[in-house]
Parts: C-alpha cells; structure tokens; sequence
C-alpha cells in the first residue's frame, strides 16, 4: 500500500486563529473577530490564498491583495501574517510517530501538500523525518492545487503509483472527495489516533 500524506493539519499543526490572535493582537479582541480575520485572510484557502499556494501570485503582491480586498488591514500587516506561518507549522509528534513506524514497516510514503514555495522550503529545510517521503508534489512547484483533478493524476504519475493501490491522508473534505473520485483510497484526517485507527483496520502498522 502506498501512503500518500498532506501537511499542513496532518504533519504540522495548523491553528490559523492562534496564529492571527499572536501576530495581530489589535485586530482580534474576541474569537469573533478572529474568525473574521481568519477568513478575510485565508478565504477557505481559496481566492488570493489558492494562487498564493499555486505559486502564481509572490508575497508581497498577495499582501497587497489582501490589503485592498480587507480594507481595515495594511499591507504590512498581512505580510507580518504571510510571514508568521512557517514558524507557526509545527510537527504533530503523534502523527510523526505514526510516519516513522511506517517508514520502519518498509511502506512507501509520499506528500501531496498545498503550499507556496517559501513555506515548503522552510519546512523541508527544518524537518529530518521529511526525508522519510520517497517523493512529494508541493502545489506551487507544479502549479496545480488541490482539489482540482489534476493534481492527483500529475502525483500519481509522478510517484509512479496506483491510485487504487493507495491510501491518501488528509485534513480537507473536500481534497479527500476528489481524490476519492481520483480513483484513490482515503482516509479524512481527524486526529492522531482515529489515523492510527484506520491504518490498523487496514493491517499497516
């Protein structure tokens, strides 16, 4: 069975609202407005963020974007949050376990992740256990992005994989539907040990 892994929310955890409340405290007095600032940002990882993560709009422009479209955020401070998020992705120890006993079992694993290139620089730059993956698709490298189709024909044809022969594990409904419908067995990411769970159901820890 190949394992194929995202990142963000799987690998390293994700907490955008911790992450927003940190870098601009003035912005967000209550979880409410933190919410908003969540999403005029991110915008469900879609919209500005998706070309940001398809590696078609740099930083500063998508800064200046979110900036214009938010109104009561400067550029400069959206930059201060674009460049918070690295530090921000750090390790799920539990699921790291989970990879290494994998990895010991002699599984094939692989990343498929949304993110821009400066992120998985900086990611792949500070993490040993990322030399676990045979290979990766990072979506601003290729310029395609999940949940489009595209994107998991190019990583099955780059891994050299079937999608029926396996496993794809990810935090995003969305992402998991269409590569279910890829033709790829999935596994919607929840937590630590309902993963672990799944992959004892399916003899490969």
């Amino acid at each position: 069975m190949n394992l194929v892994f995202d990142f963000a929310g799987v690998l390293f955890q994700w907490q955008p609202h911790d992450l927003v409340a940190q870098v601009l405290p003035e912005l967000t007095p209550t979880r409410a407005a933190a919410d908003q600032l969540v999403a005029d940002i991110f915008q469900g990882y879609g919209g500005d963020w998706s070309e940001f993560d398809r590696g078609t709009v740099a930083p500063d422009e998508l800064a200046h974007r979110i900036a214009r479209r938010v109104g009561r955020l400067s550029a400069a401070q959206a930059r201060a949050v674009i460049d918070a998020v690295p530090a921000a992705l750090t390790p799920m120890a539990a699921t790291v376990g989970l990879l290494r006993r994998l990895s010991d079992r002699g599984h094939a694993l692989y990343f498929l992740s949304n993110m821009p290139e400066p992120y998985a620089c900086h990611l792949e730059g500070a993490h040993d256990f990322l030399r676990l993956f045979h290979r990766g698709v990072i979506s601003a490298r290729v310029q395609m992005i999940k949940p489009d189709a595209a994107i998991f024909a190019h990583a099955a044809s780059a891994f050299g994989i079937e999608p029926a022969q396996s496993l794809f594990i990810d935090d995003m409904a969305p992402n998991v539907a269409a590569a279910r419908a890829a033709g790829w067995q999935t596994h919607h990411f929840e937590t630590p040990a309902a993963c672990e769970a799944a992959l004892n159901r399916l003899s490969l820890l």
